[in-house]
């Protein structure tokens, strides 16, 4: 299934899409694509529907991020063997978690805001694990049980924030628009192999990002279980596993930092695309 979530900012409205890809409600079945609406018990009953009785929703409306409520937006650095290659770093030998605030979270296509005193803008295509039910202390072979699906995911960073004010990435990963999500969340029935994917940015049409989730470090699994060693995590929680090759601060020979006017596009094979305007913040 592939799950989105439309409509106006804060007020989007839970839907699915059906064979030819069009949106069909489900607000009278789910009240969001959120907590236990991604149960593995209310996505078999999601699944049962046929699409084409449901209302279909007309037009072409704002698609909002795939998940709503996140309460944990969780990511991992330095986690793409060339992405550790292009820096000069050896892999690291465990998972480097960071958290980017879920208040940066925003629809897919939405504009890319420019903080305030911004200075080295980037981008990095990744892939989302939507987390589907409570895991704490999982066993390993237990870690996808606890997997509702996958969605694409733009882990929006400030270079500067990031790295020259002080070494705490949070703040450098979590300004408004720095997270979207979308445009749908794809169940993992439907992605039988999320380490096989093809991964792609580009920048005004200049490819920057050309790569594969095979080139992933610790792989799905892997972070599921590593995560749940150190805190809890609850439906509708965000992994984002990491980027490849290619972002802007490490473009030799120097960086090629986001700046107004410039257009992001990025997929990854099954997840879908998006597309962000850099804009500059208003108050």
């Amino acid at each position: 299934m592939k799950l989105v979530r439309y409509g106006t900012p804060g007020r989007e409205k839970p839907g699915m899409l059906d064979a030819e890809g069009r949106i069909r409600d489900l607000s009278k079945i789910v009240p969001d694509i959120a907590g236990e609406a991604l149960s593995p018990k209310s996505l078999n009953k999601l699944r049962k529907l046929k699409p084409e009785k449901l209302p279909l929703v007309r037009g072409m409306p704002r698609l909002g991020p795939c998940v709503g409520q996140v309460g944990n937006f969780i990511a991992i650095g330095l986690n793409y063997s060339d992405h550790a290659a292009e820096q000069g770093l050896q892999p690291p030998k465990e998972p480097i978690i960071f958290n980017k605030a879920p208040s940066c979270i925003c629809g897919p296509n939405d504009d890319t805001l420019i903080p305030k005193g911004e200075t080295k803008l980037d981008y990095e295509c990744e892939l989302a694990i939507v987390i589907g039910s409570r895991a704490r202390y999982l066993a390993k072979d237990e870690a996808m049980d606890a997997v509702a699906g996958y969605c694409l995911a733009n882990d929006v960073s400030e270079r500067a924030f990031q790295i020259e004010r002080g070494g705490q990435w949070t703040k450098g990963k979590s300004a408004e628009t720095f997270g979207p999500l979308g445009p749908w969340l794809v169940t993992k029935d439907e992605i039988p192999e999320p380490q096989r994917l093809d991964v792609w940015l580009t920048v005004n049409g200049e490819m920057r990002q050309k790569s594969n989730t095979s080139y992933l470090i610790f792989g799905i699994a892997h972070l599921v279980w590593y995560c749940s060693q150190f805190f809890v995590l609850e439906p509708g929680d965000v992994i984002a596993t990491g980027t490849p090759g290619g972002v802007a601060l490490f473009i030799k020979p120097e960086p090629k930092f986001l700046k107004a006017g410039d257009v992001v596009t990025l997929g990854i094979q099954g997840l879908g695309e998006q597309r962000q305007r850099i804009v500059k913040f208003k108050e």
